[in-house]
């Protein structure tokens, strides 16, 4: 039996989140006047050490944002570009095939402070100081650690000790990892921070202090420690040693941008996505592949059928394989894979569990797979170093939500930098990505590893309109599942008839038929996982349809949170997601 919950509501702000004291810090800084944007800021930045195993300050933000007064929704755009020297011929003359997962070798230009920071200077209304106060206070007191990040540590505690030493003088303490719950510092991190508040307040105004502290990253002393610690030769999951590509003449070359939406008629509703460079659009294609099934979709108690759960996965599987044909930092055909007619036709192939990659031929365009991909058939997903993993016991990346009393509303996923990603460069208290692997080095691909260009990523912030009104933003952390968890509440929420919250807590499920974008690039045809809660029953439909059913528990799936603004009475909603007990969502 599916319990029901409430959402929280209120009219002055809604905060939700994957961590509860990013949600607070972003409360804080609404109850002392500050707008959406600048809660946003403050707790991605706390987000950063509250979950530095999930994301850091070398890492990345995409995010979707709306004002009250314009509406019109527009895209964040915080992916650094590939490396110039980062060239296919490059690790083909290393001997790869594949673009290692871990290391110095993967790492694209840091996106993360960057975007912020031009959120803060576009949007924002307080100062640099103002919402970097909450990260460094936490930074140097100390945080709690959660028991995943214990656990990733743990998990990669002897690369640390005997590769990445760097790393295991930050996160060892005595050669031990840490215990859940102990407190962890980083002083160096602060450090970083104070001396970029330092270059920015040489200055007056609030707009040239953050100008200031842009170029104190990108050209100062951030990005010449960058390119000094790359040179060196480390570790990856290569199993050999290799130096970075990245310079500080990339990060100087680079700066964050804003970009229009993908926005989609779903009806009264609109569905908002960031463009083909992320993950994002799949989103969009699943509900308009399954709108062609609407009346078989239902739910019972809140717990979808099986029926539900196997025509959204064929969706999934379809959407996907045009993801990995036609996704890329590229031109792509986005208005004809959208297109009513190609939709029809790629419909029609939805029968029991399919075994096969499918993407279609939108304008009779004649999709190209990567080669590679029949060799990781069955492979395993990543795992410790090697990329953003995706299961509760191996963590994800974190997201949050904001909306205010005026209406201002953002969805934002930051991810990278992980502290299990690449060696941390002592004196900035953080290390670098490693999104680069998500490219191919096979050439003439739309996602192909070109330099200058972004990787294809699986970052994917949402937001919805309701008859062209912002009115909803969520989004989840864990890789390829983004967009299909995110689908499992949209189900919820649209046609289960579930609030906020009881759509978040709805049992989850996604498929790995669809290629991992992380090193080694596995899938597994017609394996699916799912919730328990969905009841025996529907896993034993499910298995008749063909697919391989792997229970994963009852509450492991997803780390959903989302705000909402009812634009006719101004009522603010939120909620967050309840698995592993951090997700939180608060306002008033």
């Amino acid at each position: 039996m599916f319990t029901t919950r409430p959402e929280l509501a209120g009219t002055t702000g809604m905060v939700a989140s994957t961590h509860w004291l990013a949600s607070a810090t972003g409360m804080a800084v609404l109850e002392s006047g500050g707008n959406a944007f600048d809660a946003a800021v403050a707790a991605g930045f706390v987000l950063q050490v509250a979950e530095p195993h999930l994301n850091g300050p070398g890492g990345q933000v995409p995010a979707l944002l709306a004002t009250g007064d314009e509406q019109r929704p527009r895209v964040l755009c915080g992916q650094g570009v590939i490396p110039a020297a980062a060239t296919a011929q490059h690790f083909t003359e290393l001997g790869l095939r594949l673009i290692p997962g871990s290391g110095l070798l993967p790492a694209t230009v840091p996106g993360a402070w960057d975007a912020w920071l031009l959120l803060l200077r576009d949007y924002g209304t307080r100062s640099l100081r103002e919402v970097l106060g909450y990260a460094i206070g936490y930074a140097e007191r100390g945080v709690p650690l959660v028991q995943r990040a214990s656990s990733v540590i743990t998990s990669v505690a002897e690369l640390f000790t005997r590769h990445w030493p760097t790393s295991a003088e930050l996160w060892l303490s005595g050669g031990k990892p840490p215990s859940p719950g102990s407190l962890h510092r980083n002083p160096a991190l602060v450090a970083t921070w104070r001396r970029l508040l330092s270059e920015a307040e040489r200055y007056r105004e609030r707009e040239e202090q953050i100008e200031a502290a842009r170029r104190a990253w990108s050209t100062g002393f951030v990005a010449e420690a960058v390119d000094t610690f790359a040179r060196r030769a480390v570790r990856d999951d290569s199993g050999h040693d290799h130096s970075g590509l990245i310079t500080g003449a990339d990060l100087a070359a680079w700066e964050a941008s804003w970009e229009d939406p993908l926005i989609t008629d779903l009806g009264e509703w609109s569905l908002v996505k960031c463009g083909a460079w992320t993950q994002g659009p799949v989103l969009a294609q699943q509900l308009l592949l399954l709108d062609g099934f609407r009346d078989q979709l239902a739910y019972r108690d809140g717990v979808p059928d099986a029926r539900t759960v196997h025509l959204a996965t064929e969706c999934t599987k379809l959407a996907y394989a045009d993801r990995e044909a036609w996704f890329g930092d590229d031109e792509v055909p986005l208005d004809e894979l959208l297109d009513p007619g190609y939709l029809a036709a790629r419909r029609k192939l939805v029968a029991d569990a399919s075994d096969e990659l499918r993407p279609g031929a939108p304008g009779a365009r004649n999709p190209r797979l990567p080669e590679i991909l029949a060799e990781t058939r069955g492979r395993a997903p990543a795992a410790g170093s090697t990329g953003e993993p995706t299961i509760a016991s191996r963590g994800d990346t974190v997201h949050l939500d904001v909306v205010d009393a005026a209406g201002n509303m953002i969805s934002a996923t930051p991810s990278g930098g992980w502290l299990q990603s690449s060696p941390t460069i002592a004196e900035l208290g953080f290390c670098l990505d490693t999104r680069a692997q998500m490219c191919w080095l096979e050439q003439g691909l739309p996602n192909s590893l070109v330099p200058g260009k972004r990787p294809r990523i699986t970052l994917s912030p949402s937001m919805a309109l309701h008859r062209g009104r912002p009115t909803l933003a969520f989004g989840t952390p864990g890789g390829d599942q983004q967009d299909q968890w995110q689908l499992c509440f949209w189900l919820a929420h649209q046609h289960g008839g579930l609030n906020l919250q009881e759509s978040i807590d709805a049992p989850a499920w996604h498929t790995t038929a669809v290629p991992s974008s992380f090193h080694p690039r596995g899938w597994n045809p017609r394996e699916l996982v799912v919730e328990s809660r969905l009841g025996e029953a529907t896993l034993a439909a499910l298995r008749e349809y063909g697919h391989r059913v792997v229970d994963a528990g009852p509450w492991q799936l997803g780390r959903l949170s989302a705000v909402a603004r009812d634009p006719a009475t101004g009522i603010l909603r939120a909620a967050a997601n309840p698995r592993g007990m951090q997700g939180y969502a608060v306002g008033r």
